[in-house]
């Protein structure tokens, strides 16, 4: 089994936090949501019920439109994505074992 993400540990498994983690892991890149649902590893029904959720609170935005298919990406410019981002690095810092940690004298 893969090992918990931060944001999975911090916030709960579930798709909508899923989805964002899994953006997030892959940021600057950009997935139809058939890619997004295979990323997060949740159903097709779950990606469609969180869906609205994501794009109402400007979390993704389109990149590339393929016919009908629609490339999106995380919304690095939405106010709530930096403030998560700023979180996760946060929880990062805070996991790092101590003795890891070295300062020079």
């Amino acid at each position: 089994m893969e090992e918990e993400t931060n944001l999975v540990k911090f916030f709960g498994d579930n798709p909508f936090v899923r989805i964002l983690d899994s953006l997030i892991d892959n940021i600057g890149e950009d997935y139809s949501k058939k890619e997004i649902q295979e990323l997060a590893g949740i159903s097709k029904a779950s990606l469609f019920s969180h869906w609205a959720k994501l794009e109402g609170l400007n979390l993704v935005k389109v990149t590339r439109v393929f016919g009908k298919t629609k490339l999106f990406t995380l919304n690095t410019k939405s106010q709530l994505i930096k403030d998560i981002l700023k979180f996760e690095a946060r929880m990062i810092e805070e996991t790092i074992p101590k003795e890891t940690i070295s300062v020079k004298a």
